[in-house]
């Protein structure tokens, strides 16, 4: 079963360590950006419900790809505690999936648009879904699902890097418009009018 296991993991090698330690490097980006995002605060509206709901997701998503790329280099017996491993992981990614979809409609910091919806959501879940079910198949069908967790792995430090990214041109422009004043703010509305006071009469003029 142990030649079986490093058969077929053997050929992964390589690209293991290419990805793992590219998570690793891409880990530290997101640091930066949370601490650009800090520095500059180019949004007053930033929370920490704002962050859970776009930025931490971005950790979560390298840290994933570091734990698939460590899981299939590990010198498993058989493959059957890869799977379990990758399995479980995939279910837990989707559950977390839908809690990044909570939080993001449940914030108010960030209007989503179309392509947020697209990276930070769909992308995201197909990903963890892919992985969930190419670690119940890996011992069936090894080959192909190892094409498939590879493929996830993947999918995921490119969603990872694009919001990253994403993430700091939005604060980089957000802190341009604040400092050079060109967004319209809406202006103090004015107080009304107070209407003249009626003259006077003429001391005795009531007398006539």
């Amino acid at each position: 079963m142990q030649e079986v296991a490093h058969a077929a993991l053997g050929g992964w090698e390589s690209f293991y360590v290419v990805v793992g330690t590219s998570a690793a490097a891409l880990t530290g980006l997101q640091f930066v950006v949370i601490t650009l995002a800090t520095d500059r605060r180019a949004n007053a509206s930033t929370n920490s419900t704002t962050i859970d709901a776009f930025a931490t997701p971005t950790i979560v998503h390298f840290c994933v790809a570091l734990f698939v790329s460590a899981t299939l280099s590990a010198p498993w017996p058989d493959l059957f505690g890869a799977a379990f491993m990758l399995s479980l992981c995939g279910i837990a990614g989707v559950l977390y999936s839908a809690l990044v979809v909570w939080r993001a409609t449940h914030q108010t910091g960030y209007k989503m648009v179309a392509e947020d919806w697209v990276w930070h959501v769909a992308f995201a879940f197909l990903a963890y879904t892919a992985l969930f079910g190419a670690g119940l198949t890996l011992r069936r069908t090894p080959t192909v699902s190892l094409f498939v967790i590879a493929g996830a792995a993947l999918l995921l430090m490119y969603i990872g890097i694009h919001n990253a990214w994403d993430t700091t041109t939005y604060f980089v422009a957000r802190s341009s418009v604040a400092s050079t004043g060109d967004e319209e703010t809406p202006s103090a509305p004015l107080p009304p009018a107070e209407s003249p006071a009626p003259p006077t009469p003429a001391v005795g003029a009531e007398n006539r």
